[in-house]
């Protein structure tokens, strides 16, 4: 459909393949598969659940929230619903709200889920981001605990005046949808350059400034979960902070950049695959449009 090849496309992301949800399939509908598999990992009902929160840029609808759909979709009819857009950074604002509200003792459990199906809002004739996006969903049930597993801190960061950069126009209360389709300005537009050279940088600082307000050394670091946009982006970030790349997360090559989705299917696949120990330190980094940006420090339990 555009000028491009795998070469092309590997060569400069990483990204060798992508899911593509079905006609039939939504963005509620894969963040209820994930919310469903992450009950059940942590032996846990719908009727548990305090609270639902899902990350999407891509929701169902404006209203109502997708999280709303999920509940009803998974029975948790006592849980509260809402969800957060802050494009790739979505997971990691849910779950510093998730954690928030579990310190203060009004919570117990929450469902923290990231989940986009960026296929349907992409230009497929626009070669700067139609070979970047994937759908895709993922969850994690947050409890408190008297012990010393789960989030001990995170950091969150934002700078609209970089919001121009990435962008998803579709129509609502400032530009209705018509005019957004006739004019095709619907579709999610990236300034790449721009982005690349932010991102590189934002993902190094705000892993420093995570380890400065933590006492943590980098070398202590056991595991960066990082959502997964472009591996160039990694590979220099890991260059930067003299962390070995392996240390580093990365399932890009099979999902593509499934932002607020990313560092949950990443997380979940490590964690199924084993590669975490219990007392490993996780540090989980993202950014994303707005511009936004975050990391959290994880004990794994």
């Amino acid at each position: 459909m555009v000028d491009t090849s795998a070469d092309w496309i590997v060569s400069r992301t990483g990204i060798h393949r992508r899911r593509i949800a079905a006609d039939s399939e939504s963005t509620s509908s894969l963040a209820t598969a994930a919310g469903l598999a992450a009950l059940k990992r942590a032996g846990l009902s719908a009727a548990d659940l305090d609270m639902v929160i899902v990350a999407t840029s891509s929701p169902d609808s404006l209203v109502p929230a997708t999280a709303c759909r999920v509940q009803a979709a998974l029975g948790a009819f006592g849980a509260s619903a809402f969800d957060v857009n802050t494009a790739c950074t979505g997971f990691l604002y849910a779950l510093t709200i998730a954690s928030r509200f579990i310190e203060t003792g009004s919570t117990k459990s929450v469902l923290v889920i990231g989940a986009e199906c960026l296929s349907r809002l992409l230009d497929w004739d626009d070669r700067n981001t139609c070979v970047l996006f994937g759908d895709g969903a993922g969850a994690i049930v947050l409890q408190a605990t008297s012990g010393t597993a789960g989030v001990q801190h995170s950091i969150l960061g934002a700078d609209g005046r970089g919001g121009d950069l990435i962008q998803i126009p579709l129509g609502s209360g400032r530009r209705p949808s018509t005019q957004s389709v006739i004019d095709g300005s619907h579709w999610i537009k990236v300034c790449g350059n721009e982005v690349f050279r932010w991102a590189s940088r934002i993902i190094v600082s705000a892993i420093r400034q995570l380890c400065l307000e933590t006492g943590l050394a980098l070398d202590e670091i056991d595991w960066i979960v990082p959502h997964q946009a472009n591996d160039r982006i990694l590979h220099c970030a890991a260059k930067d902070l003299a962390i070995p790349l392996d240390r580093f997360v990365r399932n890009l090559a099979d999902y593509g950049n499934t932002a607020a989705a990313s560092i949950p299917i990443a997380l979940a696949e490590a964690a199924e695959g084993g590669r975490f120990l219990p007392g490993d330190r996780l540090v989980l980094v993202g950014f994303g449009g707005g511009l936004t940006w975050g990391a959290a420090l994880l004990e794994w339990g």
